[in-house]
C-alpha cells in the first residue's frame, strides 16, 4: 500500500486552499451571505417569510444549484489544471461557498422546521457541511502527525522491519516448547495491517499477542535458558514498539480516510432528499 503524499508542513494544505488568492472565495462567500441577510431583513412577505415567497424560491434555487455544483468536486479532482480555476481554487470555492449554504439554506427555510422531507434535506445539508469541516481539519493537521510518527520509515520499510524482527524471534524461539512456543507463535501471527477500520481507529496494539508473550514467557517455561528468554523478550519488546508505531500510523491514515466514508454517502443522501424536496414543492403544494 503506497504512502499518501504528505506536505512538508501540516499547515501548508490548510493555508493553501483556504487562503487562496488572498481569501478570494472567503470574501465572495461573506458578500453573498451578507446580501442574503440584508435582503431577508428588508423583505416583508405576508403572512410570514418562508421558502414559498419570491425571495424564498430565489434562495432555494441558488442553494440547490450550489449543492449540485459542490458535488462536482469529485469529478474536478481528476483533472489537474492551473490558473484561475486551478484545483486549489476549486477546492477553496468548494469550502467557502459550501459554508455560505448555511446562511442561504437557513434563510430559505424562513426558520420553519418540522418532521418532513424539507427539514430532512436541511438536516442532511448540515451534517454534510459538518463532515466537510472535519475533513478540512483532518487534512490540515494529520499529515504532519503522520510524517512525525513514521520518522524516516515508509510504510513498506516498517513492514520489512516487522518481518525482520519476526525472523529473529522465530530463530530465537527454537528451544521453546509447549505453552511458551504457543505464545511466541501467536506473537509471530500478529498483523496490525489486517485489522478492520474500527480496530485501526482504536489503535489497540498494547494488549495483543506480542505483549502477552513478552509478559508471560518466563513464567510459562523455566526450563528454557535465561539468555534465550532475555533475547526473546528483547525482540518481542522491539516488535511491540514497532507495532505501536505502525498502529498509530494506520490510525492516522484511517482518520484521513474515514470522513470520506461519511461525507460521500451523506452527500448522495442529501441530493436524494433535495430532489424529493423540490418535487414535493412543485407537484404537491
Amino acid at each position: 500500500m503506497p504512502d499518501p503524499i504528505i506536505p512538508r508542513s501540516g499547515s501548508m494544505l490548510h493555508e493553501g486552499f483556504l487562503r487562496h488568492a488572498r481569501w478570494r472565495w472567503a470574501r465572495i462567500s461573506a458578500i453573498i451571505s451578507i446580501i442574503a441577510i440584508v435582503v431577508y431583513l428588508i423583505d416583508d412577505p405576508k403572512p410570514r417569510p418562508d421558502g414559498g415567497t419570491i425571495y424564498g424560491y430565489t434562495l432555494g434555487t441558488i442553494g440547490a444549484l450550489l449543492i449540485l455544483w459542490l458535488t462536482a468536486l469529485g469529478v474536478r479532482k481528476r483533472h489537474m489544471t492551473s490558473g484561475r480555476w486551478s484545483l486549489k481554487a476549486w477546492v477553496s470555492a468548494h469550502v467557502w461557498l459550501g459554508l455560505s449554504l448555511l446562511v442561504i439554506a437557513t434563510l430559505h427555510t424562513g426558520f420553519h422546521f418540522g418532521w418532513n422531507v424539507h427539514t430532512l434535506a436541511y438536516g442532511l445539508m448540515i451534517v454534510v457541511i459538518a463532515s466537510g469541516l472535519f475533513g478540512i481539519t483532518a487534512y490540515a493537521t494529520l499529515p504532519a502527525r503522520l510524517s512525525e510518527n513514521r520518522g524516516e520509515l515508509t510504510e513498506t520499510q516498517m513492514l520489512e522491519a516487522l518481518r525482520s524482527i519476526d525472523r529473529q524471534i522465530h530463530e530465537a524461539a527454537q528451544p521453546l516448547s509447549g505453552a511458551s512456543a504457543a505464545l511466541v507463535l501467536a506473537a509471530l501471527d500478529e498483523d496490525v495491517f489486517s485489522r478492520n477500520l474500527w480496530r485501526r481507529l482504536r489503535a489497540s496494539d498494547l494488549h495483543g499477542p506480542t505483549a502477552a508473550a513478552r509478559a508471560t514467557l518466563q513464567a510459562n517455561d523455566r526450563s528454557v535458558p535465561r539468555e534465550t528468554v532475555r533475547r526473546l523478550q528483547a525482540l518481542l519488546g522491539e516488535k511491540q514498539a514497532l507495532l505501536a508505531q505502525v498502529a498509530r500510523h494506520l490510525r492516522i491514515r484511517a482518520l484521513l480516510e474515514v470522513w470520506l466514508y461519511l461525507h460521500v454517502p451523506l452527500t448522495i443522501a442529501l441530493i436524494a432528499a433535495l430532489i424529493a424536496h423540490i418535487v414535493s414543492v412543485f407537484f404537491y403544494w
